[in-house]
């Protein structure tokens, strides 16, 4: 089909990082499809909520989250300019995440120059906001130790001392490849299997370099 003439439609949008706010014009031709739009757009599902987590997660404080937070941008930066596309896959189900974060700052650099701590710390940040957004979970309190996980979560308004009604949270993060990623979940599996709680668990790997949040629950009943 032969288009006559073909007005120029604009559209504005609005792109937002944490610490900005900046608009491009877009101009298409109306014959553009919106699905084909969004195709070529490469448009994610959404965002992984890292920023602000102290205002939803009952169980992480306004240091807690900044520590774990400053962990993250350093261990994203590493790798990667912001912002990225991550792959979350809970339970062999998987979407596109944006993940964005503002460039850590010499001092935060200096502060996290101990690479296994920032890829530690930085991989709660990340496992906990991706239980948020893939499951509706939010971290409750830190599990104890020998539980075989890093942190109870639960529906947003779960009693946080109520436990038999979380979930355990156990976490690993890795700056190394896919391999690396897959190995760490198996054994994660493993831990929380072998920990002293009947409570079912997830086991998150979160992939700095490779650009992965890998998810697996695992029902542990004991005998």
């Amino acid at each position: 089909m032969r288009l006559n003439s073909p007005k120029t439609l604009h559209f504005l949008l609005i792109y937002v990082s944490p610490s900005d706010i900046y608009t491009e014009q877009l101009l298409i031709c109306p014959a553009i499809s919106l699905g084909f739009l969004i195709e070529e757009m490469n448009v994610t599902i959404s965002r992984l909520p890292i920023y602000d987590m102290e205002k939803r997660h009952p169980g992480l404080t306004v240091g807690t989250a900044t520590s774990y937070l400053e962990a993250a941008t350093v261990s994203l930066n590493a790798e990667h300019e912001p912002p990225q596309d991550f792959l979350l896959n809970h339970d062999e189900k998987e979407h596109t995440t944006e993940v964005m974060w503002n460039p850590p700052s010499n001092g935060c650099l200096r502060g996290w120059a101990n690479r296994d701590d920032a890829t530690r710390d930085g991989a709660y940040a990340c496992a906990i906001a991706a239980a948020e957004l893939s499951s509706g979970l939010f971290a409750m309190r830190r599990a104890e130790t020998l539980t075989g996980a890093d942190y109870y979560v639960a529906p947003k308004d779960t009693n946080p001392d109520d436990l038999e009604s979380c979930i355990r949270l156990e976490v690993s993060g890795t700056r190394c490849d896919e391999r690396e990623v897959r190995r760490r979940l198996s054994n994660k599996i493993q831990q929380v299997k072998s920990g002293r709680s009947s409570l079912p668990a997830i086991a998150v790997i979160v992939g700095f370099k490779t650009k992965q949040i890998m998810m697996r629950t695992v029902d542990n009943d004991l005998d």
